[in-house]
């Protein structure tokens, strides 16, 4: 295969672990918010004692930081340092050099956390307590909206190293979707209201169905993010079955899908990075998809989800350090 071949599979590889669950998300306001007067630090010790063992942080997992962006068309940096592209599905995939899987966390956007936001002429302005959607809301959509949100996500993961990032906006999802033929999943909630196209059962989505399957809550089944996560689950599994098969029927297949959603992606990863990680992952299965705990509760007519503290402790623990 050629070397341009093998960049554009893997940058189309990677990005589909996570572009399969962007949702929509709610309208910036900033009574959402609460503001914090100081920056919060959270860097990490090397070597963290629980129960009086040991454990240190592994050095053989790649964390890569996976954005759906709730925005419409292509990439564009905005005319401020704010914008209104909210991070509606962020997600972590962890390529476990060890037993040679790879394992997504996903992170539900409504989570309550402290926001690395920018002030004016794009200067850091300590942190805001608000939903994880919304960090990516500072800056101008691109490269330092990407960032901040990274940076946020880090903190609250007790200082998780994340390794390279990918954001793509929510058009890319239909595109991706019909790419493979479609994406078969069982419905088993009603989308009567929001897309009668839709039926209950076993179903092929395609075009904007898929944006829909993913994207919508409001007047599905019980409208809760919770909910549409385990949607996203079955989606991406099944989507990264069909494509695989694609990639082994055709050979020109993802240089094609690569060409028409590159103008919805914002990354850092570059053609170095994505040779490496194309030469070590290939061949990785999916492992798991992993979701902390925690609860919903509804403030004024928003949705706002507080984590499980000691079990978010326990996953990090879990997943990223290791017994010394």
């Amino acid at each position: 295969m050629a070397k341009k071949a093998i960049i554009t599979l893997t940058t189309v590889s990677i990005i589909v672990l996570g572009l399969l669950a962007i949702v929509s998300g709610f309208l910036f306001l900033d009574a959402l918010f609460y503001p914090s007067t100081e920056e919060v630090a959270k860097a990490p010790s090397k070597t963290v004692t629980v129960d009086g063992v040991d454990y240190y942080p592994r050095q053989d997992v790649t964390v890569l930081m996976l954005m759906g962006i709730d925005e419409r068309g292509e990439v564009k940096a905005s005319d401020s340092y704010n914008n209104t592209g909210e991070a509606d599905m962020v997600a972590l995939a962890l390529f476990d050099e060890v037993d040679e899987t790879y394992s997504v966390l996903v992170l539900n956007r409504d989570t309550m956390m402290d926001l690395h936001v920018l002030g004016i002429g794009g200067k850091p302005a300590g942190t805001i307590y608000g939903q994880l959607a919304l960090a990516h809301t500072y800056g101008t959509g691109l490269e330092d909206s990407c960032e901040l949100t990274v940076r946020t996500v880090s903190d609250f993961l007790s200082g998780v190293n994340v390794d390279y990032y990918i954001s793509m906006n929510m058009d890319a999802i239909a595109i991706l979707n019909d790419a493979v033929g479609g994406v078969t999943v069982n419905v088993q909630d009603d989308f009567s209201m929001v897309d009668s196209s839709i039926p209950m059962g076993e179903f092929t989505l395609k075009g904007e169905q898929a944006l829909t399957y993913v994207q919508t809550r409001k007047d599905v089944g019980s409208q809760m993010n919770i909910s549409r996560m385990e949607r996203h689950k079955e989606y991406m599994q099944n989507f990264v079955t069909a494509f695989n098969t694609k990639v082994k029927e055709d050979d020109s297949f993802v240089l094609d899908v690569y060409s028409d959603v590159e103008p919805y992606i914002v990354t850092d990863c570059s053609i170095k990075s994505l040779s490496s990680m194309f030469s070590r992952y290939a061949d990785y299965e999916l492992k798991d998809i992993i979701t902390p705990e925690g609860e919903n509760v509804l403030t004024g007519d928003y949705m706002e989800f507080y984590v499980d503290e000691e079990a978010l402790d326990k996953l990090i623990l879990d997943w990223f350090y290791a017994e010394k």
